[in-house]
């Protein structure tokens, strides 16, 4: 827990680990290193606390906070891994083309 702030009972950090997760996932339009930074400051982690949280190195997920490296998929899955979310592909559902009225 980041010594910046008071500690934290075992419902609290629960609940800031929830508001993460629904922060994440309601916001589509961020980058990974977004979401990565986002989980990692809501739930009042350091870089060091998380890297070791998550078994990713310091560096490692400094370089991806900050956009100096995308990190690969099986880095980013124990990031994500941490709170239970892992990556996926979905397929984008496009708009209907309707045919010009003449």
């Amino acid at each position: 827990m980041d010594k910046r702030f008071n500690p934290l009972s075992i419902a609290e950090q629960l609940e800031l680990r929830q508001q993460a997760i629904e922060d994440v996932l309601s916001h589509p339009q961020w980058s990974l290193p977004q979401a990565v930074r986002h989980l990692r400051t809501t739930m009042r982690l350091t870089v060091a606390e998380m890297a070791k949280l998550t078994g990713v190195a310091h560096r490692t997920l400094q370089d991806i906070e900050q956009e100096r490296s995308e990190g690969s998929v099986q880095t980013m899955n124990r990031i994500f891994g941490v709170v239970g979310l892992k990556l996926g592909v979905a397929r984008i559902a496009r708009a209907q083309e309707t045919p010009a009225v003449r």
